[in-house]
């Protein structure tokens, strides 16, 4: 027997301020969470489950029409065909409170309670399924101590959307901690919330399947759901299977051996095609190009353009979108040593650190570059390119790039 856990479809979510990225391939992304369910739902059928489980935020709130439920029942339809039992319950972004629209749920799928935990039993799959869904978008308080004892000769799943021994960067919400979680007597602990996929236990199972579909860059990696392998009563294994339409990845480049861009271009469009024929499957990927560099100067010097031949390279590759470039270069000269140096170059290396590290300085600068902000067209004044002259934390980045771009170029005419 097969058992198929997933959680945090975030069906529909809105992928908000996709228009500012130039090439974002905008109707891939938007419809990717739909197209990562039905791959969900081709899973089941195709593993011959018996059960899935939905650990909650099935959807991303209140649907802006009443398309997002009749597509998400009209997919578990096809379950219904195949004998494929459905239970689910309610995170925070689907709470009881959130959503207004409702649809009657076909007799193969169940929701468990949201007052108090409750069980649903499975005679002829010797499974017994536990829960209680979100009546309110934050739950602030742990709901296990209520969930029922397990019962005796059958596999006792619990399902549960939870923050897990609040683990940072996520709500805190219906608190839990692993060892209550363990000593609670479950086979499985099926969670949700938390999108990075993760086995906790094993003794007994506690996993967080993550989410099935990345929609940024904060949720890269691979992302699906987990399937379970029952035999005889007992789990025997668990395991992740991709679902992800795009798949959201860094690459990290280093130029500390490159002399001309060209070079490193093509070097870009290999890592990204080996990437790409590895995961074979749509990437939106951002590219940070680090170490000491001779070519830090030139990408310094024309950002822009290289964001444009790094796009390019990207595309050649095919179904490959570059995110973001980022340029984490450093110049190949130590600044240290340079502000050890007598001389012109050694000076304004000296007053540069000096200038950023000094409050005072610093604000008295930036009075100076008032008055030539002030003769600065209005654009460059007031619009979303202004740039910022009288603001000291981005007149001390300025005076950062300066010292990487300008006293390089000054010390080698220096030394000839």
């Amino acid at each position: 027997m097969k058992i198929i856990h997933a959680a945090d479809i975030h069906l529909d979510s809105p992928m908000l301020g996709l228009e500012r990225y130039e090439g974002a391939p905008v109707d891939l992304l938007r419809g990717a969470t739909r197209r990562a369910f039905s791959r969900l739902i081709d899973l089941c059928l195709e593993e011959r489950a018996s059960l899935l489980l939905l650990a909650g935020d099935l959807f991303d709130g209140d649907w802006k029409d009443y398309g997002t439920g009749l597509f998400f029942l009209a997919e578990l339809g096809r379950l219904a065909e195949a004998n494929v039992r459905v239970v689910m319950l309610r995170g925070n972004h689907d709470a009881q409170s959130v959503l207004t629209k409702q649809l009657s749920l076909p007799a193969h799928v169940e929701e468990l309670p949201t007052g108090a935990p409750g069980t649903l039993v499975f005679e002829d799959l010797g499974v017994a399924v536990h829960g209680q869904g979100f009546a309110e978008r934050a739950v602030n308080r742990d709901l296990t101590p209520e969930y029922p004892a397990p019962l005796p000769g059958m596999l006792n799943v619990g399902l549960l959307h939870t923050c897990l021994d609040d683990r940072p960067g996520h709500a805190n919400y219906a608190p839990s901690s692993t060892q209550a979680l363990i000593h609670h007597g479950y086979d499985y602990w099926a969670l949700g919330h938390i999108h990075t996929r993760e086995i906790v236990s094993r003794e007994p199972w506690i996993v967080y399947p993550g989410n099935l579909q990345g929609r940024h860059m904060r949720e890269r990696g691979p992302k699906g759901a987990t399937c379970i392998e029952v035999e005889g009563g007992r789990i025997r294994r668990v395991e992740h299977r991709d679902l992800a339409v795009v798949r959201w990845e860094k690459l990290e480049l280093d130029a500390k051996d490159y002399a001309d861009p060209d070079e490193l271009l093509v070097a870009a469009g290999d890592a990204l095609n080996r990437l790409h024929e590895e995961l074979a499957c749509s990437l939106a990927v951002r590219i940070e190009i680090v170490g000491r560099s001779a070519l830090h100067g030139v990408f310094a010097a024309e950002p822009e353009r290289w964001l444009a031949e790094f796009r390019r390279a990207a595309a050649d590759v095919g179904s490959v979108w570059l995110e973001r470039l980022e340029l984490s270069t450093q110049t190949r000269v130590d600044l240290s040593e340079l502000r050890e140096l007598g001389g012109p170059v050694g000076q304004l290396a000296r007053t540069l650190a000096e200038l950023r590290q000094d409050p005072e300085a610093l604000g008295a600068l930036c009075e100076e570059l008032a008055e030539l902000e002030r003769r600065l067209p209005r654009e460059l004044r007031d619009g979303a390119e202004r740039l910022g002259l009288t603001d000291p934390e981005v007149t001390s980045e300025e005076l950062s790039a300066i010292e990487q771009l300008l006293l390089p170029m000054l010390f080698d005419a220096e030394q000839g």
